[in-house]
């Protein structure tokens, strides 16, 4: 689907609902034949959370919840893949419909609420591929119906501690009833804490010390984010992920399904997110690394949020749109920035115009 190909294979996806083209799609990368993904301009390489990514552009969670195709998708020239959200327990998710293509506006909402195979599913895909080379992060969640959420991150790191290259903790999705009060400062600073503790606990049964992130939503206010960093900072985490979905609805919208219930993604969310990251690089002072998530569509969307405070970068609604021939569009505009900075990576550019952004506001 890359190149001349992807407008007809667009035509055909989008002619199917959202969801039925998403598992057509994921269906596809499963078949694909395993390939070396392309070389990398060393000058994207980037260090984060103690690893070498072969670039800073990520595949961010919620494409592939089961971890059915991470090497195809790093064959599409991805500097690593986010698997999840997984949860402890299989479970359905929210009824169909629940996966909303918003075209005239370059953004999707969906309302799947942690849709899995559950843990021990993705654990046999993962162990399966052991060996490989490439980064995969694991997503961890909690099932619905949990009686101590917190305890179902704990076992999610506990359950890939063998298997994943980062964890990232989500509390931020708007889907699943209850989820996003675990980003309150005593529940946060609890799940954390209990997460760090699994994570230790492999660690002293031998396997590697795996970074573990957390993920944020757009939508916390400004003390909100202030009690994020500093549980971030009391428990030492590795790094936050800015951001998750919205559920504001920006004026602007113009597509029908812009009504629907669930959190949106794409272009639409590029500035509330940036500012949020801006924000969130104002207050880490360079202390853990920042991955930057929430409408990239172009290499100056991922320059600007490295310019904002990402060290790594993460996409998946502009995929939607554009087909996988963005990554390389973005790798080489990244390639670009640094020619026109004159350096040997991008380091230099992060945070480069945190404060200008965060001082513009949210909306401007």
């Amino acid at each position: 689907m890359i190149g001349p190909l992807w407008p007809l294979a667009r035509l055909a996806l989008h002619a199917l609902d959202a969801e039925t083209a998403h598992r057509a799609t994921l269906a596809a990368l499963e078949r694909m034949p395993l390939m070396r993904p392309p070389a990398c301009d060393p000058r994207l390489a980037t260090e984060a959370f103690g690893m070498l990514f072969p670039n800073p552009v990520g595949l961010a969670a919620g494409f592939d919840k089961d971890a059915k195709a991470p090497d195809a998708l790093l064959s599409l020239g991805f500097g690593f893949v986010e698997i999840g959200s997984v949860t402890p327990k299989p479970q359905p998710g929210n009824p169909r419909p629940r996966l909303f293509r918003l075209g005239e506006d370059k953004a999707v909402v969906n309302r799947m609420g942690f849709n899995n195979d559950g843990a021990a599913a993705a654990l046999a895909r993962l162990e399966r591929r052991r060996g490989r080379p490439g980064i995969v992060g694991v997503n961890v969640g909690a099932n619905k119906d949990a009686a101590d959420r917190a305890a179902d991150y704990a076992q999610g790191v506990e359950t890939f501690a063998e298997v994943a290259s980062f964890f990232t903790i989500n509390v931020s999705s708007p889907n699943t009833p209850g989820l996003r009060d675990l980003q309150a400062r005593a529940a946060l600073d609890d799940l954390v804490a209990r997460a760090l503790d699994a994570r230790n606990a492999a660690v002293a049964r031998g396997a590697r010390r795996r970074p573990v992130l957390l993920k944020i939503a757009p939508d916390l206010d400004l003390h909100g984010l202030d009690d994020v960093v500093e549980v971030a900072f009391g428990r030492g985490l590795d790094g936050l992920i800015v951001s998750n979905t919205t559920l504001d609805r920006p004026a602007t919208l113009r597509s029908s399904a812009a009504k629907e219930a669930g959190g949106l993604s794409g272009a639409p969310l590029f500035r509330r997110a940036t500012w949020m990251l801006a924000e969130t690089f104002q207050r880490v002072e360079g202390r853990i690394p920042l991955v930057g998530v929430g409408g990239i569509a172009s290499g100056a969307d991922a320059v600007a949020k490295i310019r904002a405070g990402a060290t790594l970068i993460e996409l998946y609604s502009a995929l939607v749109f554009e087909g996988p021939a963005l990554i390389g569009r973005i790798l080489a505009d990244l390639n670009e920035a640094i020619a026109a900075e004159g350096a040997g990576s991008l380091a230099p550019l992060v945070g480069r115009d945190a404060a200008a952004v965060a001082a513009a506001g949210p909306e401007a």
